[in-house]
């Protein structure tokens, strides 16, 4: 293995200097990360209960009248929180390189149904359990969706999702199949560049020939948010470049198409509002400003330790407010003042999300890493049953022992960020 200090592989050298500048700082968790993506997650939630409601008027609808009527100047506001979902996708990128940078294929499959499933399948099952007894805004699906759910393929299989907002899982689901292409071969800063002109490439491509099935795999558009995510990172872990300016720059073109037509998409969910798209594009742009901000390392000072924590509670806190949260706001919106039921709601989702963390996401993921990792040692051994062994890269990382990391040089492994 090359010594540390040494220029990686088909990396500018400036660019290696400016990695090795960056190293102490990459290694360590990305603290700000943590507070962008749990305010990611209350825009969304604000959206759902503030600005859309679920229908737009009627027994759909969580608040039983039209959301306008409810909230005539939030719900302006609300109706654009939406692109909360855009700044979980650019995180995603960006944290799906800081995670696998010197791993091995293992390794990335076994953090992500980790990080994935526990809180999910939990999700499903309790929001399942709440629509089946308060029938009220969203109806429960049958048993067999219910368990086609519990897989988190249910895109593929074209079944409704418990919850609608599970419909961004899909499209994390599909991103990692494909970089798994890179995680394959080991990543190096050659790799994931020409990962993200080759994808974008193809989603275009889709595009122009209008071809379906290419488009399910290359997600245009949306695709769009997880390649300027890791192009940040590259900025983040080397420097800027002017082609990494310039991937991000097609990336926020194609991004502002996007919140273009699904802005559109919410206006008729709205009832046909007609709210203009120029929010919606101040929003995108904000999102690629702050994710600037941090591959720039602006904001890497920040080292609040209550970020984490409230970090911990996004993916929960996403997978239960929906669907609960307007079952919830429909029981009782006669009782208790709009914006206090509001808070109330928020409040007790927020705990609700502490506690799957700690009582169900924590131990399940322990549990689940463990068997994944004896699963995986046992099928490089070609059958052989193999103790699985303290959880590290040889139990978990695709790596034998003694064999050299897949990557550039050996660096210190960052800190995985769940989105």
């Amino acid at each position: 293995m090359e010594p540390t200090n040494q220029p990686a592989r088909g990396i500018p050298s400036a660019a290696a200097r400016g990695g090795r500048r960056r190293n102490a700082r990459a290694g360590g968790r990305l603290v700000v990360l943590d507070g962008l993506r749990i305010l990611a997650a209350l825009m969304v939630v604000f959206h759902h209960y503030v600005g859309y409601g679920g229908a737009a008027a009627g027994a759909g609808n969580a608040w039983s009248r039209p959301i306008a009527h409810v909230f005539p100047l939030a719900s302006k506001f609300g109706a654009y929180m939406w692109t909360g979902v855009s700044l979980f996708f650019l995180i995603s990128g960006f944290v799906i390189g800081m995670s696998t940078w010197g791993r091995g294929l293992g390794d990335f499959f076994t953090s992500r149904v980790v990080r994935l499933y526990p809180a999910y399948w939990f999700g499903v099952l309790a929001t399942t359990g709440v629509l089946t007894l308060w029938p009220m805004v969203v109806q429960p699906l049958h048993a067999h969706e219910v368990l086609a759910n519990l897989t988190m393929l249910q895109g593929a299989m074209h079944i409704t999702n418990v919850d609608a907002s599970y419909w961004t899982l899909w499209y994390e689901l599909c991103f990692y199949l494909l970089f798994c292409l890179v995680v394959r071969q080991g990543l190096t800063y050659r790799r994931v560049i020409a990962f993200c002109m080759l994808w974008t490439v193809a989603g275009l491509g889709s595009v122009a020939m209008e071809w379906g099935p290419l488009q399910v795999i290359t997600m245009p558009w949306i695709s769009s948010f997880f390649i300027a995510g890791l192009a940040f990172y590259l900025m983040y872990r080397f420097r800027p470049t002017l082609l990494l300016w310039a991937i991000i720059g097609v990336s926020l073109a194609l991004s502002l198409i996007y919140a273009r037509d699904h802005q559109r998409a919410i206006d008729a969910a709205l009832g046909g509002r007609h709210l203009p798209a120029w929010p919606a594009y101040a929003m995108i742009l904000l999102c690629y400003a702050v994710m600037a901000a941090v591959s720039l390392g602006w904001l890497s000072r920040i080292r609040w330790r209550w970020l984490t924590v409230a970090g911990s509670l996004t993916y929960p806190l996403y997978l239960l407010h929906e669907a609960i949260g307007w079952t919830a706001i429909r029981l009782l919106h006669d009782r208790i003042p709009k914006w206090p039921l509001v808070g109330l709601v928020t409040v007790g989702m927020l705990v609700a999300a502490y506690l799957v963390h700690r009582i169900v996401e924590r131990p399940l993921s322990r549990l689940l890493k463990r068997g994944i990792s004896s699963g995986l040692a046992e099928l490089r051994a070609g059958g052989t049953p193999v103790s699985a062994g303290p959880a590290g890269p040889a139990a978990g990382g695709g790596f034998r022992p003694g064999a050299p990391a897949p990557t550039e040089a050996a660096e210190q492994r960052p800190t995985t960020v769940r989105v």
